[in-house]
C-alpha cells in the first residue's frame, strides 16, 4: 500500500520496482472505465475495479502493489485485511516527499491538482503518518524523495549487476561455492559439443564446480521420461578431459546403482583423470521404477540404508594406503588393492534428510549432508544432524553443509514472471515462485551468503529448471557475486 500526496513519486518508486501487471493504479483504472486518470466522475468505478483486482491477486497469492493516494483510514484498512484473509504479508510504504517537491512536480503536469488540494493531502498526509504506526502492518517503510531518483531507506532494488569479466576462473567466490547441477540435457545432434559449452561456460563465470544426477530414466520432475539422462560417471570422464578448473561429482548417486567397490573404482579414477578434483554424492534411492525397468533390485527403505552405510566404509576402505585386509563394522574384505588411489580423498556427500537413519549415517561416516535449501527446514534438520554427531562423538564441523536450490532466476522481474508461467504447470504461480525462490541474481546472491553467514553452508548445488546451454549459465552467473 503506497501513502504519499499527489507528485511524491509513489507511481515511479512502482513503476522501477515492479512490474506492470504488479501495480494497481487507481488513477490507469479512471481512465480505463472513464475519460481519462483525472476524470473524478469515475472514481467509484475505479475503486470498485481496484477493490476485485487486490481480491484476485491475493487470492493466488500475487504481489499487488496499491497506487493510490492512500490517505484515507478506512480504504487503509479495507485494502490491509484483504491482503491478511489471503495470507499475505501487508506492507504500508510512506512517501516523505517535501512539500515544495511535489508541488514542483504538480505544476508541471497535463492537469495539475489545485494547490488548494495538494495542501490539503500534505496535512492528511502528515495525519496518515501517525495512524499507520498503530494500524496493524506487517511493515512500514519509509522512502525519501527530495527531487533526485527515488532513494528508499530499507527497501531499494538492488543494482543491477555489471557486465561479466572477461573470465572469472580462480577468482576468490564470496559467500559459499556454488556447483552448478546439470539435471536435463537438450543436446540436439551435438551431445559432447553441448557439455563441452555448458562446463567450459561454468568455469568461465566462475562456479566452483558441476554435479550431474544419476538416473536410468529422467525423472518426472525435470522432463519426460525420454527425454536424455546419460550414464553420469561417463560423462564426468569427458568433463575430466577439458582445461577446467571444475570439480566434478554427483548429486546423487543411488547405491543400489552399483556394488560399493565399483564406486570407489570409478570415482578414483575420475579423481585421478582430473588431479584431484573428484567428489561423490550418495543416497539411498528413491524411484523403484527405474530400478524394475533395468532389472535391479529394489530393496525396502531399510536395507537400502544398509547399503548405504555399507558402500561408505568401503569407499573408505579402498581408498586407503596399502593392501592389508579390512574388517569393519558392515565389510569384510580379504585385501584393499585399490588402484589408482584418488590424488587426495574425495568428498563422500550423504544425500537425503531422513531424520532416524540417514542423517545419522550422515553424522557418523559423511565429509558432507545435503539438505534442503528452504531455511525453516534447513534449520531443523541441521538441528537434528548436530544432535546425531554428538551421539556418535563427532564434531559437527567435521560434517559440512550442502544445499540443492532450483532457483527460478531473471534478468528482471518481468523475465522472471515470463519463467514462473513457462515452467509452473498446473502449480499456481505463486506457489511455485515461492517454492523456486523466484527472483532475479541479487536476491539470490543474498540468500546464498546468508545460508553461509547463518547455517554454515559451504556449498549450494544450483539446478536451473530451464537451462538450455551457455547462455542461462550466464544468465546465472551474477548469482556467484563475481561480476
Amino acid at each position: 500500500m503506497l501513502v504519499g500526496p499527489s507528485g511524491s513519486g509513489k507511481s515511479t518508486w512502482a513503476a522501477q520496482h515492479y512490474r506492470q501487471q504488479e501495480v494497481v493504479s487507481s488513477d490507469a483504472l479512471r481512465a480505463v472505465v472513464g475519460s481519462g486518470e483525472s476524470d473524478l466522475d469515475a472514481s467509484a468505478d475505479a475503486f470498485a475495479l481496484l477493490h476485485q483486482i487486490v481480491a484476485g491477486r491475493a487470492r493466488r497469492g500475487l504481489t499487488v502493489v496499491v497506487d493510490t493516494l492512500g490517505l484515507d483510514p478506512d480504504l487503509r484498512d479495507r485494502l490491509r485485511e484483504q491482503g491478511r484473509l489471503a495470507g499475505l504479508p501487508c506492507v504500508a510504504v510512506l512517501f516523505e516527499t517535501p512539500e515544495p517537491v511535489s508541488r514542483q512536480r504538480n505544476a508541471v503536469r497535463d492537469r495539475p491538482v489545485p494547490a488548494r488540494v495538494l495542501g490539503q493531502q500534505h496535512a492528511a498526509f502528515a495525519l496518515a503518518r501517525e495512524a499507520v504506526a498503530g494500524e496493524g502492518w506487517d511493515e512500514v517503510r519509509h522512502v525519501v524523495d527530495s527531487a533526485a531518483p527515488t532513494q528508499e531507506r530499507g527497501l531499494a532494488a538492488a543494482p543491477s549487476p555489471s557486465p561479466a569479466a572477461p573470465s572469472e576462473r580462480g577468482r576468490p567466490r564470496p559467500g559459499p561455492d556454488v556447483v552448478l547441477q546439470v539435471s536435463r540435457f537438450p543436446w540436439g545432434a551435438d551431445p559432447a559439443g553441448w557439455l563441452r559449452s555448458v562446463a567450459i561456460a561454468a568455469d568461465h563465470h566462475g562456479f566452483a564446480g558441476i554435479a550431474l544426477m544419476d538416473h536410468l530414466i529422467q525423472i518426472p520432475q525435470v522432463d519426460r521420461a525420454w527425454e536424455p539422462i546419460p550414464e553420469p560417471w561417463v560423462t564426468l570422464g569427458l568433463l575430466a578431459g577439458l582445461d577446467t578448473d571444475l570439480r566434478l561429482g554427483t548429486l546423487v548417486s543411488p547405491v543400489t546403482f552399483r556394488a560399493p567397490g565399483i564406486i570407489a573404482k570409478t570415482v578414483a579414477t575420475l579423481d585421478v583423470l582430473s588431479g584431484g578434483r573428484a567428489f561423490v554424492g550418495l543416497g539411498a534411492g528413491w524411484w523403484e521404477r527405474e530400478h524394475r525397468a533395468f532389472g535391479l533390485p529394489f530393496p525396502p527403505a531399510t536395507e537400502r540404508l544398509d547399503q548405504l552405510e555399507t558402500c561408505i566404509e568401503t569407499l573408505h576402505a579402498l581408498w586407503d594406503k596399502g593392501t592389508k585386509a579390512y574388517a569393519g563394522s558392515r565389510v569384510t574384505l580379504p585385501e584393499t588393492t585399490a588402484y589408482p588411489r584418488p590424488v587426495g580423498r574425495p568428498q563422500v556427500i550423504v544425500g537425503g534428510s531422513g531424520e532416524r537413519r540417514t542423517l545419522r549415517i550422515a553424522a557418523a561416516l559423511a565429509d558432507a549432508c545435503n539438505l534442503p535449501s528452504d531455511e525453516d527446514a534447513l534449520s531443523r534438520k541441521l538441528a537434528v544432524l548436530r544432535a546425531h554427531c554428538a551421539a556418535v562423538g563427532r564434531d559437527p564441523s567435521q560434517v559440512a553443509v550442502t544445499v540443492l536450490d532450483l532457483p527460478v532466476v531473471g534478468t528482471d522481474r518481468d523475465d522472471t514472471w515470463r519463467r514462473v508461467e513457462r515452467l509452473r504447470g498446473r502449480t499456481a504461480a505463486a506457489v511455485f515462485a515461492r517454492r523456486h525462490h523466484a527472483g532475479e541474481a541479487p536476491a539470490h546472491r543474498e540468500r546464498y551468503r546468508r545460508l553461509a553467514d547463518e547455517f554454515g553452508v559451504s556449498t549450494v548445488f544450483v539446478g536451473l529448471p530451464d537451462l538450455d546451454g551457455p547462455d542461462d549459465v550466464a544468465r546465472l552467473a551474477p548469482v556467484l557475486g563475481l561480476s
